[in-house]
């Protein structure tokens, strides 16, 4: 096959051919680069966000550093109680906090300290659901905690307390806030195992106990925490 024309158009064919040739190697590398899944054996990170398509924030993992604060409704709220953590963050459908991971311990100066902590929120309220350890220095606990929390807004009701003077209403909105514990199932300070069943204000009703030693116990106890009932029967 012979090449017709003058050198000049003919090296402008050539050189026409390499640049199509070498742009179409790019796009077909690049098409080839974007469909491929990234794959990492390591990587070092401060903060991931996991988010929809649409921008909503779903989940946090963070270290104390850039952990958020308060997140509700797509915003980041300051934390009341402050807050400096390292651990997961949930957040619902709407960008609003509703449960998470945290963690830590340390060594200072000889007194030993480790916590773990995984929860789940109301919908615009706080844990319902909590498994906890903590650790400082001798004392050990472990605990399994269901609560009952009101149905308002714990944003709201947090700011409604801030702006209150000391006094009733005050302590009224301090106790949502914190809400009631209504069965707690660990291991207590003093090694034992118990399982409390309490009421609708968060007084123990019903306990079942094993300490370290053994002699397993059951009581009711009545609204001011008098036993009404027992095994063994201390009467006996």
């Amino acid at each position: 096959m012979t090449t017709s024309g003058t050198p000049s158009q003919r090296f402008l064919l050539i050189y026409s051919a390499v640049v199509t040739a070498v742009f179409a190697a790019t796009v077909i590398g690049g098409i080839t680069f974007v469909l491929k899944k990234p794959k990492f054996r390591e990587i070092d990170v401060e903060r991931i966000n996991l988010v929809e398509p649409d921008g909503t924030l779903r989940m946090v993992i963070s270290d104390k550093a850039r952990f958020p604060g308060w997140p509700y409704k797509g915003q980041n709220l300051p934390h009341p109680a402050g807050r400096s953590e390292t651990g997961m963050l949930f957040l619902d459908d709407e960008g609003s906090e509703n449960g998470g991971l945290i963690f830590g311990g340390k060594n200072d100066n000889g007194r030993f300290s480790s916590y773990g902590h995984i929860s789940f929120d109301q919908y615009e309220s706080d844990q319902v659901l909590e498994i906890a350890h903590f650790q400082d220095g001798p004392e050990h606990r472990a605990e399994i905690v269901l609560s009952d929390r009101a149905d308002d807004s714990l944003v709201e009701v947090v700011h409604r307390w801030q702006a209150l003077p000391p006094g009733p209403e005050k302590d009224a909105l301090a106790q949502k806030i914190r809400g009631t514990k209504r069965l707690v199932i660990g291991k207590d300070a003093d090694h034992a195992v118990s399982i409390r069943m309490k009421d609708g204000k968060g007084r123990d009703r019903l306990v079942f106990r094993v300490p370290a030693e053994g002699a397993p116990s059951i009581e009711a106890l009545d609204e001011s925490g008098n036993a009404v009932g027992s095994v063994p029967n201390s009467a006996r």
